[in-house]
This record gives C-alpha cells, sequence and structure tokens, in this order.
C-alpha cells in the first residue's frame, strides 16, 4: 500500500513583500532538512511591484522615486520572469515543496500550477487557458489572469502563482506585465458572470485547486498564522 502525502496550507491573510521571503526562506531551509512537509502559504500583499530574475527595468513604466505616491514597494527576487504586480484582492500562493517527493519535473510542477488557476476559474464559469513558452501563466482568450514565477533549488520549490480575484487593474498600467506588452490583464470580477464570495474562500479554493494539482492525498488547514510568523521570526 502506498503512503498517504500531505501538504500544510498556512492561510496568513495579508503579509508585506519582505516578511513574505523571510517565511519562505526559513521553511525551505526547515523543508530541505525534514523538519516539516510540504507547505503551501496562500496570502495576499500590499501594493508591490517584483522584478524577476528575466527582469528588464524599462518594463517599468513609473520611476522608482514615484513609487510612493502611489503606495506601492518594489522587490527584486529570484523567482523566475519579469515584472508583476502584487496586491489586495490578488490570491497568492507560496508552494514549498519537494518535487522528488512529489515526482514531479519543473516543467510539470508549473504546467499544475497553471492547472489549479485554470480549474479555479471554471469554478465561476470562466475559461481559462494555460500558457505557453513566452506566455506562462493563465489567460482568459487573450487577457491574463493568472501569472507564474517561481525559484527550484535542488529539487525544492519557492514563490509560485497569483491569481487576480478583484485588484485595482489600474495598477498594471505601471508596468509591462510579465514583458508582455501586447496583451491585457484581467481578473475573475471582470471575467465571471456571477457574484463572487469573499476572497478568502476564493483562496482556499485556489489552494484545494492547487493541492488537488500536486497529487496530494490530504491537506492540513493552518490558521494560526500569528504563530507561524513569531516561529519564523527566531
Amino acid at each position: 500500500m502506498s503512503l498517504r502525502r500531505c501538504a500544510d496550507v498556512w492561510k496568513l491573510g495579508t503579509v508585506g513583500y519582505s516578511e513574505s521571503l523571510k517565511l519562505q526562506q526559513k521553511l525551505l531551509a526547515e523543508r530541505k532538512s525534514g523538519k516539516i512537509a510540504d507547505t503551501v502559504l496562500s496570502l495576499q500583499h500590499p501594493p508591490t511591484f517584483t522584478l524577476g530574475k528575466r527582469r528588464t527595468y524599462h518594463n517599468l513604466l513609473l520611476p522608482e522615486a514615484d513609487l510612493n505616491s502611489i503606495g506601492a514597494e518594489l522587490h527584486v527576487t529570484e523567482r523566475g520572469g519579469d515584472i508583476t504586480f502584487h496586491g489586495p484582492h490578488q490570491a497568492v500562493l507560496y508552494p514549498i515543496v519537494s518535487l522528488r517527493e512529489i515526482g514531479y519535473g519543473a516543467r510539470r510542477y508549473v504546467e499544475s500550477l497553471q492547472a489549479a488557476m485554470v480549474r479555479l476559474a471554471a469554478l465561476y464559469g470562466v475559461k481559462a487557458r494555460a500558457g505557453a513558452a513566452e506566455e506562462v501563466g493563465v489567460w482568459v482568450e487573450n487577457r491574463k489572469i493568472g501569472a507564474v514565477g517561481v525559484r527550484i533549488s535542488g529539487g525544492f520549490t519557492c514563490h509560485g502563482l497569483a491569481f487576480n480575484i478583484d485588484p485595482d487593474l489600474s495598477l498594471f498600467r505601471h508596468i509591462v506585465p510579465c514583458g508582455i506588452s501586447d496583451k491585457e490583464v484581467t481578473s475573475l470580477k471582470r471575467e465571471a458572470a456571477v457574484s463572487l464570495p469573499a476572497d478568502e474562500v476564493i483562496q482556499e479554493q485556489l489552494a484545494g485547486c492547487l493541492v488537488e494539482a500536486l497529487g496530494y492525498d490530504e491537506v492540513l488547514w493552518r490558521e494560526e498564522s500569528e504563530d507561524l510568523l513569531k516561529r519564523l521570526r527566531h
């Protein structure tokens, strides 16, 4: 009989981007040492622009000096991809998982992140598709609704995906999202023909779609966010 695999999913609410990086780094070290099981952080960020490893600074259309005027931060990261935006009403998942243990290669892993967002969109009657090649992410026709940017180190993952529930789409005008200049950004709110539940409900549904796509048998839902944050600060 095969062993059942489970993942911990922490529902953290709104977490600053710098704090989330520290959390991921600490969890990644704990996962590599076998202290914890595969873990997914489910959260939202305050307004933040992030640049990935394929960054092109001219894709930030707003001078850095003007970021404070719109209440946003800028962070340079080691995830894949170019530039994107994170903010309120956008669901972010950061999986800290062992690809060896789940039996996935990098490509299949990225495809699973995309599949989770496609499944979520379908729950609300939105027909989305996974992108390919230079259009990695999730799209509704030619409008991008979800982004993927990951880092894989020694077969372990961090960073992850961001799905637009109902963010302020005007803030995407300050960048060339993911370096793709001829496509629009959209949201579940804009595309769905039904009313949406609270963000927390959608984030839980997205996490459920993700753990299913990654083939876990069991999910342990964690809500003791303050406990996690305090533990990882020490």
